[in-house]
């Protein structure tokens, strides 16, 4: 039987529309620092921090961390009015693992945050090796006030690759967090990325794959960014790394989108590096012009988000098991 596109012209389930639904209107998010760090980068499970990540912890466009939140807050307002003149808002903790801290914490940050006018609901960005069970009973006091997103890093489902980024924690322990978070029905958007050192795009797709299985509400593509000060920039100026060029990754994209199912709200398809900190991709630099393309792919293919979902188990054997036998 064939497939109805469900979304018409839009081709997946986008967040805009998603926030329009969901609060009658324009929500945008505000990005913040809280001043976290991560047991990637002060020794508690590695140094040094992925070896994709830039010096604020994948927060370049947060707010001063050395400012309140209040402050930050208004920053950030003020320069996303410059587009939209009205609109709500979501307190988005981005800024390195913003549950990474004592409960103590987490609660006079967020709390300060939702107690900002305007403000609907929180995003929080964290990894699944910071969800101890206190944080996590905070988190789900927090789903039962106000509308709650938690934002999980697993960026790949392949243990080798992870151990090349130093990612520092396995696809076990991110399947272990989510299951956690889900307990309480909080809402997770996962991130995964596209172009990671080794990986090839089957690989790529497999992680789609299996990510399409989970019990996930949202979802967050980025493509691999070179970003100065980094590890993988260094690997990049040694020859260790080829970038993914933007046909390669448009295909990809929409191979992805295929498979996930229709409810999973697809918060990014592709990721913004710094101007002053990007290496390369250069072309990615165009942000427009590859969401376009991506639209345009999906277009000439007739194709939208969920067309494939059956080939979502076309694994018999997950490949992150598979994996964790490699030695």
């Amino acid at each position: 039987m064939k497939m109805i596109n469900p979304f018409g012209e839009a081709r997946y389930n986008r967040l805009n529309e998603a926030y329009r639904r969901e609060y009658g209107g324009k929500v945008f998010k505000v990005p913040l620092d809280g001043g976290f760090t991560c047991p990637n980068r002060d020794g508690l499970v590695s140094k040094g921090g992925c070896t994709f990540c830039s010096d604020d912890g994948s927060g370049d466009f947060a707010g001063n961390a050395c400012d309140p939140i209040s402050v930050q807050f208004a920053e950030g307002k003020a320069r996303l009015h410059r587009k939209w003149k009205e609109a709500r808002y979501i307190a988005y903790f981005q800024a390195f693992s913003n549950t990474y801290a004592p409960v103590t914490r987490l609660r006079e940050l967020f709390e300060s945050a939702l107690e900002e006018e305007g403000v609907v609901g929180l995003s929080i960005a964290t990894r699944p090796d910071c969800l101890p069970d206190e944080v996590v009973a905070y988190l789900a006091e927090l789903n039962e006030r106000t509308s709650l997103w938690v934002e999980l890093g697993l960026q790949t489902i392949h243990d080798k690759t992870g151990k090349k980024i130093n990612r520092g924690h396995d696809y076990a322990t991110f399947c272990d967090g989510l299951a956690k978070l889900r307990r309480h029905n909080i809402r997770v958007c996962v991130h995964i990325i596209n172009g990671l050192p080794g990986e090839t795009p089957q690989m790529m797709l497999d992680t789609a794959r299996e990510v399409a299985k989970m019990d996930i509400q949202g979802i967050k593509i980025h493509l691999l960014h070179v970003l100065k000060r980094t590890p993988l920039a260094r690997q990049y100026e040694l020859g260790l790394l080829d970038l993914m060029d933007e046909t390669t990754y448009v295909s990809l994209v929409c191979d992805q989108l295929e498979l996930l199912p229709e409810d999973v709200i697809v918060h990014r398809l592709t990721g913004d590096g710094p101007p002053d900190l990007l290496i390369g991709p250069m072309w990615s630099r165009q942000k427009m012009a590859v969401l376009n393309a991506i639209h345009a792919e999906l277009e000439r293919r007739d194709s939208f988000q969920g067309k494939k979902k059956d080939e979502r188990y076309g694994i018999n054997e997950s490949v992150a098991v598979r994996e964790t036998s490699v030695t």
